[in-house]
């Protein structure tokens, strides 16, 4: 016979049979397990909030990821006992707090950090500065087996006494988390700033008898950002308000330049200058730009009795041409020597203290 009919132990039916695991035939089918159910009502997940007393191994994972969760920095994926409520996933009303992490993207895509990301602020001076500055902290990291001296000690014991966690980590994963910048075995963890809505702002700098807002065009250096807030703090402004795009943010930088200033003046971060502007006017600011080629003297500036907002331009091409036509005088300083321009907190500070010179002859 021709084909496989010679051969010996050939298959002589079809393989073809009943589907495995149907368990049988129509009402005799297994039924579904149905929906699954969200991790804080699976008592075996270590994000289980029930009422009923844990399995050892429950408790086991919770403890781990409360440990886990110390050590990043973050909220520990748990829910709350009895409240089916995670804070952190499905159903959750909370937010975790990220850990300030490097992000891969594409050659020649700039790197996207979150805005409500906490910054990692690094180096030993740097932390010793913020903390004595009052910077609100939330967690202060060491590097395990670091030189220990009076900077890592006075941070340590600063930390404590403010009750900011102290996490001791690995160099390999500080290295991780600051991007690899040299951090000299000490970061400190900022929460984001909470800007002050610029209605608000407005609103109570009109509650004083001299209102004076202090705006920023472009300055994008976080340390120009804090000393023109310590300056405004000292000479009596009501607050600080800048673009959110194309300018710095609050940063732990500029925390640190502040020198505490920025725990006590609100700051503002507004989507366009010019109308922001244009809504002071209406408010009866008087808007004053400061231009190395204005028309009028600081020496001059009579109206920095009344209502003022002082606009600082950008560290190198000063005010930009919407903002300096919406501005109701452009303002000069006065020089001795020919220098080209001074520094934008520099040019700020000399300003508010003129004003505050006037000010205080009315007064």
């Amino acid at each position: 016979m021709a084909g496989n009919s010679q051969r010996r132990n050939t298959r002589q039916t079809s393989k073809a049979g009943a589907p495995k695991g149907t368990g049988g035939k129509n009402k005799d089918t297994l039924k579904g397990r149905g929906k699954t159910l969200p991790a804080d009502e699976r008592p075996w997940h270590k994000g289980y909030s029930g009422t009923e007393k844990l399995p050892s191994k429950t408790a086991w994972k919770q403890d781990k990821e409360k440990k886990a969760a110390a050590t990043e920095g973050r909220a520990p994926k748990i829910g709350k006992p009895g409240t089916k409520d995670t804070t952190w996933g499905r159903g959750g009303s909370g937010r975790r707090s990220p850990v300030p992490t490097r992000t891969r993207v594409a050659p020649g895509r700039k790197s996207q950090t979150p805005k409500d990301a906490p910054e990692l602020l690094v180096g030993r001076n740097p932390v010793v500065e913020a903390l004595r500055a009052h910077v609100p902290a939330t967690a202060l990291y060491v590097a395990q087996g670091i030189d220990i001296d009076e900077r890592v000690s006075e941070a340590v014991r600063t930390s404590a006494d403010r009750a900011i966690a102290i996490l001791e980590v690995s160099r390999a994963e500080l290295d991780r988390l600051t991007g690899g910048v040299l951090h000299q075995g000490l970061g400190l963890q900022v929460p984001p700033y909470v800007y002050e809505p610029f209605e608000d702002l407005l609103a109570t700098a009109l509650e004083h008898p001299a209102p004076l807002l202090v705006a920023l065009d472009g300055v994008t250096d976080p340390r120009n950002l804090g000393a023109v807030i310590r300056s405004a703090a000292a000479f009596g402004a009501q607050g600080v308000f800048m673009p959110e795009r194309r300018a710095a943010g609050m940063t732990a930088t500029a925390w640190r330049t502040s020198a505490g200033a920025a725990a006590r003046t609100p700051v503002s971060q507004i989507t366009n200058l010019t109308r922001a502007l244009k809504q002071a006017q209406q408010e009866g600011f008087v808007v004053v730009g400061l231009d190395a080629d204005g028309e009028t003297s600081l020496y001059d500036l009579e109206a920095a009795v009344g209502p003022l907002v002082i606009v600082v331009g950008s560290e190198g091409r000063g005010l930009s041409r919407l903002v300096g036509q919406t501005c109701d005088m452009r303002v000069t300083i006065p020089m001795t020597t020919n220098v080209e321009s001074l520094n934008a907190s520099v040019a700020a500070a000399v300003t508010l203290a003129e004003v505050a010179r006037r000010r205080s002859r009315l007064g």
